[in-house]
Parts: C-alpha cells; structure tokens; sequence
C-alpha cells in the first residue's frame, strides 16, 4: 500500500510531469512564467487546487451520478479556484494582479479536470491525495524552472518576492527574445528536448 502510494506521488515529479510529459496546461506555462516568481506562484495555486480537488471527488466518487459527473467535477474545481483568488487577493495581491485571468481560468485547466475524471473518482482519498501532490509539485517545479530559464536569460536576474536579484554583471546583454510569447515556445521545446534527451539514457 504505501509502495502504492509512493509511485502515485512520484510519477508526478518525472514519468508524467504534467507540462513536458503529458503536455497538458500549457496555455499558463507559456502566458505566466516571464519569472521565476510568476511560475512558482501559479504551480502553488494550481496545486491547492489539484489536491484539494482530488481529495473530495474520491470523497463523493459513490455518490456523484456517472452522467452528471464531468459538471459536478468543474464545480467542485470552481470552488477551490475561488478560494484560491480569494486568499491571493488578501496576502499576495500583486502576484494577484500579475497572474490575472489565468487564475480564474484553473477551473478549466485540463491537468485538475483531468485528474478528477481518469484517477480521483476511481482510486482512493490516500491515492488521490498522492496523486493530486505529485502532479501538482511537478506543475510547479516545470513554470519555476522554465520561468527561471527565461527570465535569467531575457532580463538577467531573477525575481523573488517583488524583488529582482542581478545574477549577470552590467555587462551582460539580455535575450529580450526569451520574455517575449516566441520565447516560451522555444524555450518550452529546447527543455522539452533536453527531458527526452536524459528520459532516452
């Protein structure tokens, strides 16, 4: 059982890393991750979610009607989402104000919905609860590094908590390309690249 439990945490954090192995939510990947802070900030959210999530649709999976399980799922999300934007809102509102629609838009994110729907309505609360911790680390750790990528590469510096720390000397020149919209898929695809390169070996 806790073998069990331990896989189902740990492939979250490689084998099935939600943006580079399952190459799902993307659309915040790309949009939020100009810093390390943004990404990091997101993956967090996106986490409470995802477990919060995850542990009450195994908790209800008996009691959810088959045919009216997909719009059950999306207000259970919705729920947490607006938790979420509410606890934002109080404590870290400029992150708030920096991540904008993509909050609300969790509830759509097709890593949360697709975890209710393929592992918490059918496992336990212990395994979904492993689940939904795994895949959200893994969320999280793939938006700070490629967030870190980017943001060192196109401003030199990286960003935490509203304070940029210079990494490069003056004479550095920024790759403004890496923070621009171009920049996230190319840099998306050149990790994508280098995870194929060390999961081939």
């Amino acid at each position: 059982m806790a073998k069990t439990i331990v896989q189902e945490f740990t492939k979250g954090l490689w084998n099935e890393i939600p943006p580079f192995r399952l190459v799902l939510g993307l659309c915040p990947v790309l949009a939020v991750t100009k810093t390390v802070e943004n990404g990091i900030g997101m993956g967090l959210a996106t986490t409470f979610v995802l477990v919060c999530s995850n542990i009450l649709v195994s908790s209800l999976r008996q009691v959810i009607p088959p045919k009216v399980r997909i719009a059950c799922f999306i207000i259970i999300i919705a729920t947490f989402v607006t938790v979420v934007e509410l606890v934002m809102q109080a404590f870290t509102y400029p992150l708030f104000l920096k991540l904008g629609i993509f909050i609300p838009l969790i509830v759509v994110n097709c890593i949360v919905l697709g975890r209710a729907e393929a592992f918490a309505s059918k496992n336990s609360i212990i395994s979904s609860l492993a689940d939904g911790l795994g895949m959200g680390i893994g969320f999280t750790l793939a938006l700070g590094a490629l967030g870190a990528v980017r943001e060192l590469f196109g401003t030199g510096a990286l960003t935490f908590w509203e304070k940029p720390i210079q990494i490069f000397g003056p004479s550095f020149q920024p790759f403004t390309f890496m923070i621009e919209a171009p920049g996230a898929f190319v840099c998306l695809g050149l990790m994508l690249c280098v995870m194929n390169m060390v999961g081939s070996k």
